[in-house]
């Protein structure tokens, strides 16, 4: 998908956030019917029934029928679509949804006039019910898109999304491969000796967070200063979260420009980032700690840079086995866990090879990820997979 910031009149604002009142409405009465089906009962109602319900609805109720079917039943089509991921096992089950988070609305059956050019830097985009709608036009908007979603995050920004497949990312045709080793004191070393880290937020932003965090805790639940409080945190947030997608969109790109294999570690990220608070029966152990080792993780865009480069190589991201990477000489293929002196520090006892541990690791994914290849009957550099292990890693390329 292409975003683009929306820029809609005070006008254009409220009924936006009626259509995202709408689509939440439907949505949770989605969910509500859902949540009664047990075992054993009449099927939960699918997507032609509950739309046979919402014009039964909009008949009785003008206050819905007011608003656009289209979101309307776009909202139940991404329920549908939630439901068949939650039994297809790739999804969780579907929650409510509240207007104190990040919502939106989508609209399909999008044409070319759907979306015009004003000036250098500004466009326009027809929404159903509310007419041409501003936003920033700060890249070319591919053609052929179909649909487009419009959300509203926490910090009350408003952006438009249009559904389009964009083309690959084609690689170098020199066979150049780069491991990529994820770590939370830095966020991505390369085989190649670089060291890659998220830019985060300013020292004087921080300490401006942690203010506002104090007085939140302060304010009385339900109170227009707490709700002013909330805005401002988010606003800081979503600062950091920009910057955080910049990054991964910036080197992913890079990567997938410069190298033809790129191999990463095949982590569970989501099960690395669990609670380990347990139950009052059986409470966990070194749950702060696990806390903040969880938000580094989150931090540092572990899963956002893998699933980028997915979708901007297609093929040619090798996921290799994590264990012992940290652990292994990439120079002699000796595992010990005493070889690393610190975080940093990587000192092979067998060898007396030394090198930042990070980068270490890096080049065990790339090597790793050449014998994964050749395993399965080929090689991702187009030749045989050199299997000796390469001391000059800092120049390999």
């Amino acid at each position: 998908m292409s975003r683009f910031r929306l820029q809609p009149t005070p006008a254009q604002e409220r009924a936006l956030l009626q259509h995202c009142g709408h689509a939440r409405f439907v949505w949770n009465l989605a969910v509500e019917q859902h949540a009664h089906w047990q075992p054993g009962r009449i099927s939960a109602p699918g997507y032609g029934e509950q739309c046979r319900q919402l014009t039964q609805a909009r008949a009785a109720y003008p206050w819905l029928a007011a608003g656009s079917v289209i979101v309307q039943q776009q909202a139940l089509k991404d329920f549908a679509q939630a439901m068949a991921n939650f039994f297809g096992g790739t999804h969780q089950r579907p929650t409510w949804r509240s207007r104190e988070r990040a919502e939106g609305f989508r609209i399909v059956g999008v044409k070319p006039s759907n979306v015009r050019r004003v000036s250098r830097n500004v466009g326009e985009v027809n929404v159903p019910k509310i007419g041409w709608v501003r936003f920033r036009w700060s890249r070319a908007v591919a053609c052929g898109m179909k649909s487009y979603r419009v959300t509203r995050d926490r910090a009350g920004r408003w952006h438009v999304a249009f559904a389009v497949v964009p083309d690959p990312i084609a690689g170098p045709g020199t066979g150049a491969a780069v491991g990529v080793d994820r770590g939370v004191a830095v966020s991505a070393a390369l085989s190649t000796g670089e060291l890659l880290n998220v830019p985060v937020l300013r020292d004087s932003d921080k300490a401006r967070m942690l203010r506002l965090q104090r007085r939140l805790a302060r304010a009385e639940r339900g109170s227009n200063r707490r709700g002013k409080v909330k805005t401002a945190i988010a606003r800081l947030k979503v600062r950091e979260t920009d910057r955080r997608k910049d990054w991964v969109e910036k080197i992913s790109t890079r990567l997938a420009r410069d190298f033809d294999v790129i191999a990463v570690e095949d982590l569970k990220i989501s099960n690395m980032t669990r609670s380990a608070k347990g139950t009052i029966d059986a409470p966990g152990r070194g749950v702060r700690q696990k806390a903040g080792l969880n938000r580094g993780i989150l931090a540092n865009g572990w899963g956002q840079l893998v699933t980028r480069l997915e979708r901007k190589t297609l093929g040619r991201v090798v996921k290799v086995d994590p264990r012992y990477t940290s652990q292994r000489c990439s120079a002699c293929g000796v595992v010990d866990r005493e070889a690393r002196e610190s975080q940093a520090v990587f000192q092979c006892r067998s060898c007396a090879f030394a090198c930042n541990a990070d980068v270490n690791a890096a080049c065990n994914i790339r090597i790793a990820a050449g014998h994964a290849v050749t395993a399965r009957g080929g090689s991702p550099l187009g030749k045989p997979v050199n299997r000796e292990p390469q001391r000059d890693h800092l120049s390999v390329r």
